[in-house]
């Protein structure tokens, strides 16, 4: 039976905070200002302060002065402040395993930050969201994330939050089994900790997750090398949190190497740790822990005990993958005591909450029949006993089930005839919808065929006619005998006609790109951002996932070229920005193509994008309708533009 490593996943908090030691060392001078604290942002940061000096040793009191930091931030409409809010509320969430009101929190924290023209700020918020999904297991939208922010951290040369960065990435390629991977980037946050940053939390976490990673690889000596390491700097600054999954992990090593008795004691210290913090997680490994102990003593009943009670802990915060462990070891005490037919029970569990999270609630629903059934038993020797008034009440009864019947059909048959309207409504708007969408689809389709058409022109047509031009000039030059000056002009009139040839041939190019028809869509949007990048007047960043191994359809393909190139060129006419990020991400998990725009320009009012007269908006909207996507444009004046865009596909 394996006992499950708590992993540390790092968050950016803030970066106005204080080692963690002065926290704890000032925590009273903190309180006492409190009372006197004017209610501006200033008190805002105080509150911050205050939480974190007790997130380590009393997470539900630093629950509290974060959410009075968060009202105060919206009473006086301080962003940064409902920004901060998200990472430290967040921090102790992820502590205690709420890994889904994390991302909510995360994801709201995101828009806030979007409007703020501040790259570090928006930096950290991406990154707690990719920490969101990571703990949620969505590693390919971590991944998302993290590739976002990753280019600014590096560029702005903030190496704390590159090694936490680093830290975080060494989890997720251990989650994709790229172990060595995973070292590498361990062992490179590792050393920023030891020379570059002084943190000895965020190294703690560091240190216990490549104990870990090597535990994994069964380098047990190696891992309880890091894991001895955390545990006496978790310790010398207080870090509760930390010192009890430390525990848990130094007891499965002692428990992997038979030492049973020495196992417990790191057991029992982490169950006293988590019962301390409320540590929902951690505790229901511990008694998990002690319960296998308890089995390989040949304790049963005590097994039972701590067994039944992690039970309790994994269904009450459903914590499904614990559940499954721990009717695993139910099934392992119950054969042990000879109880075939409640191991085999216990086996069932856990078959079928392997197969579907839609059984999280399995236990609660068994414990909910036996009730059920017990009280049927006991109305069933009452209703025995009063056989006579049982007579007169099922007569009751029938009449009012008849009557209740008779107006639930009423009911049900007056709500289908509701539902018939409305199904017939909606078909008629599917069919006007379907109507609206076929005739763009031509209108665009048309389009591109013209352009191919006027392409096809420009390039065999009239380039052909101007090189024919060009190289009756280059002969006639060898015949004549001109001036000094009428031979210049010569030249010059020659150098134009080529300076004509390339443009020409460039706006064909750009009509119809043979480099998307030959190589597809990633190599083209790649040209066509180097294109842009090499006229100087713009810097682009373009940056794809998983694009190159996806082959589209051609519609597609030139749709989405069409969309990119159509908001490049508003980017390069309006906005008047220095830098420009193109993102696209083949989502294979979810079925989507994700696309992201943004530039640092001056920004437009909403009204500017939403109500636009000119074809530039409109084609974008209606290529984006035809592909039955979605598009996401936030932008402000004086803050940029961002264009997220989502498209299904096969």
């Amino acid at each position: 039976m394996k006992l499950n490593k708590l992993i540390f996943f790092l968050l950016f908090i803030g970066g106005f905070f204080n080692c963690f030691s002065q926290n704890l060392m000032n925590k009273d001078s903190l309180l006492k200002l409190l009372p006197y604290a004017k209610e501006d942002s200033n008190k805002v940061n105080l509150l911050f302060d205050v939480g974190e000096s007790f997130e380590s040793s009393n997470p539900g009191i630093a629950r509290k002065y974060y959410e009075q930091a968060s009202d105060l931030s919206k009473k006086i409409n301080y962003t940064n402040g409902e920004i901060k809010f998200a990472s430290y509320y967040t921090s102790v969430l992820n502590m205690q395993g709420d890994f889904n009101e994390s991302l909510k929190i995360n994801l709201n924290a995101l828009q806030l930050a979007k409007k703020l023209n501040n790259p570090l700020i928006l930096a950290k918020v991406i990154l707690n969201t990719g920490n969101s999904y990571k703990l949620l297991m969505k590693n390919d939208s971590a991944v998302y994330y993290y590739m976002q922010a990753l280019p600014v951290l590096d560029k702005i040369g903030n190496k704390r939050f590159l090694a936490i960065a680093y830290s975080n990435l060494q989890l997720i390629y251990q989650d994709l089994s790229q172990y060595q991977k995973g070292i590498e980037y361990g062992l490179k946050a590792l050393n920023i900790f030891r020379h570059d940053v002084d943190d000895p939390q965020n190294l703690t976490y560091c240190l216990s997750n490549l104990g870990n990673l090597y535990s994994t690889l069964n380098q047990s000596e190696k891992a309880i090398e890091y894991y001895n390491e955390a545990l006496s700097i978790s310790q010398k600054i207080g870090d509760q949190y930390a010192e009890s999954a430390l525990l848990l992990n130094i007891g499965d090593y002692y428990y992997k190497k038979h030492q049973f008795e020495t196992s417990k004691k790191y057991f029992e210290q982490a169950l006293g740790i988590s019962n301390e913090l409320e540590l929902y997680e951690s505790k229901t490994i511990a008694l998990k822990a002690i319960a296998m102990y308890s089995l390989q003593n040949h304790k049963i009943n005590e097994a039972t005990m701590y067994a039944d009670s992690a039970l309790i802990y994994s269904i009450k915060y459903n914590n499904r993958q614990q559940r499954q462990k721990i009717y695993k070891l139910l099934s392992d005490i119950s054969y042990a005591s000879g109880d075939m037919l409640k191991g085999e029970e216990y086996d069932i569990l856990d078959d079928q909450i392997n197969d579907s999270i839609n059984n999280d609630n399995i236990f609660e629903i068994t414990t909910k029949y036996e009730k059920q059934y017990e009280t049927q038993k006991k109305d069933s020797k009452i209703k025995e006993q009063q056989a006579t008034l049982k007579q007169q009440k099922t007569l009751q009864y029938l009449l009012g089930s008849i009557a209740i019947a008779m107006l639930i059909i009423a009911g049900l048959g007056y709500r289908n005839y509701r539902h018939k309207q409305k199904l017939q409504q909606a078909k008629i708007t599917e069919l006007e919808t379907e109507k609206q969408l076929a005739a763009t689809e031509a209108v665009l389709r048309g389009e591109e065929q013209e352009r191919s058409r006027i392409a096809k022109d420009l390039h065999d047509g009239l380039g052909g006619m101007l090189s024919g031009v060009k190289y009756s000039f280059d002969n006639m030059k060898n015949n004549l005998i001109m001036t000094p000056e009428n031979a210049q002009a010569f030249e010059k009139s020659i150098y134009m006609l080529d300076s004509s040839i390339k443009e020409m041939r460039r706006v064909a190019h750009n009509m119809v790109p043979e480099i998307l028809l030959k190589y597809g869509l990633d190599s083209a949007l790649k040209e066509f951002c180097n294109d842009i990048g090499r006229t100087g007047s713009l810097e682009v960043n373009y940056q794809s996932i998983d694009l190159e191994l996806k082959e589209f359809d051609q519609t597609l393909s030139i749709s989405v070229y069409r969309i990119i190139q159509e908001l490049c060129n508003n980017v390069l006419k309006h906005a008047d920005a220095k830098n420009l990020l193109i993102q696209t991400h083949a989502d294979a998990e979810n079925k989507l193509l994700l696309i992201s725009v943004e530039d640092d320009g001056k920004g437009m009012e909403k009204s500017s994008y939403q109500n636009a007269d000119g074809l530039g908006w409109k084609n974008i909207y209606n290529r984006v309708d035809l592909l039955k996507g979605m598009i996401d444009v936030n932008s402000s004046p004086g803050n940029g533009t961002s264009v997220l865009i989502e498209i299904p596909i096969v």
